[in-house]
């Protein structure tokens, strides 16, 4: 494993490169965030021209560590978001929205007084191993060139294929329903916000995606990360 950067001092190379984590604040883009750390190291350091990219997209409404690399480390990106993701969030039962957590409104309403604790556990298994899923509507992968948020916002319907993605762990750690709290340890390209989806669904109910964090990437984590005032903090010293 690359060491992450915890200090920033004078002597601190960004294009030789580095490894920084950061805690990405809700309602920012993954985009967002390298944007403002790109700029900020260019400003502060006096660099005209620097690469700085992200390892594992969140989506705006998620929280939690994001991984960004800057220089000569961005050629690691690729083998460090293949590393297996820790999240914890809660699930709202009893009803869906068209993109799977609180960005759309609810678009259906299920009940949920058949639902048992014990139920709750038992389908968690289900998931659990290598499945089959399908990615979000309002997701940023891409389709003949377009995102697929676009074709949602559009109203355009177009077939999405279901792609292996595996699940090391899916349990529930708190129930209060409607209301429950989860952790998921998974791979690469495993969409929770169409884990939740799905989970509702084995239910004979509905549920949708109200919080994520994500706490780990592999050995780095969420405890060690920067916020952007910290890193501001430091940079700026």
């Amino acid at each position: 494993m690359i060491k992450a950067l915890t200090e920033i001092s004078s002597k601190t190379n960004f294009n030789e490169g580095q490894v920084l984590l950061f805690n990405k604040p809700l309602k920012w883009t993954s985009f967002d965030l390298v944007k403002k750390i790109r700029n900020t190291i260019k400003s502060c350091k006096n660099i005209k021209k620097i690469k700085v990219g992200h390892a594992g997209t969140l989506d705006p409404l998620a929280n939690g560590l994001l991984i960004i690399c800057t220089g000569k480390y961005t050629k690691r990106i690729e083998s460090i978001q293949s590393q297996q993701k820790i999240y914890t969030g809660e699930i709202t039962l009893g009803a869906t929205t068209p993109s799977y957590d609180k960005e759309t409104k609810i678009n259906e309403r299920f009940e949920t007084c058949h639902i048992t604790n014990a139920l709750l556990h038992e389908k968690c298994k289900i998931f659990e191993g290598s499945i089959m899923q399908k990615p979000p509507i309002y997701s940023a992968l891409k389709h003949k060139g377009k995102r697929l948020y676009e074709y949602a916002r559009n109203g355009t319907k177009i077939k999405i294929n279901a792609r292996k993605v595996n699940i090391d762990k899916f349990e529930i750690i708190e129930i209060n329903i409607p209301k429950i709290k989860f952790k998921v340890m998974c791979g690469k390209g495993t969409y929770i916000r169409s884990l939740v989806h799905d989970y509702g669904k084995s239910l004979n109910s509905g549920a949708h995606l109200s919080s994520l964090t994500r706490e780990k990437i592999g050995e780095y984590n969420l405890k060690d990360a920067f916020s952007i005032e910290s890193f501001m903090e430091a940079i700026l010293k």
